[in-house]
């Protein structure tokens, strides 16, 4: 008799641990980018976190419609892993800049989250 294996099904990104970690992080960073906007909060702090939660939807999107598995030519975690570099630097650096100043407690609302 051949041994037969059974298909390793695939959990749905949803579900997975890198899912949940990816909606948290949206979850936080849309939250900073609200309370940087009802605080009136300097343009380029806005600006930060609204092209953060762009690229935060974009490779939700892109794990959720398993494009990943199609474009094999790109090593997506390399990308994940610069992704997450550059947005820790830049939102250190809106969070420092947004507590340093006498400003609104939602302008620090929004540098703490």
């Amino acid at each position: 008799m051949a041994n037969v294996q059974p298909k390793i099904k695939h959990r749905p990104f949803c579900f997975s641990v890198k899912g949940h970690v990816k909606m948290l992080r949206l979850a936080l960073t849309v939250t900073s980018m609200t309370l940087f906007i009802i605080a009136q909060a300097p343009e380029p702090y806005i600006v930060i976190t609204g092209f953060e939660v762009t690229v935060i939807l974009f490779f939700i999107l892109l794990y959720i419609l398993r494009l990943d598995r199609l474009m094999k030519w790109l090593f997506w975690p390399l990308l994940d892993i610069i992704n997450s570099m550059v947005t820790t630097v830049f939102m250190l650096i809106v969070s420092v800049l947004a507590l340093i100043p006498e400003t609104t407690p939602l302008t620090v609302g929004g540098g703490l989250f």
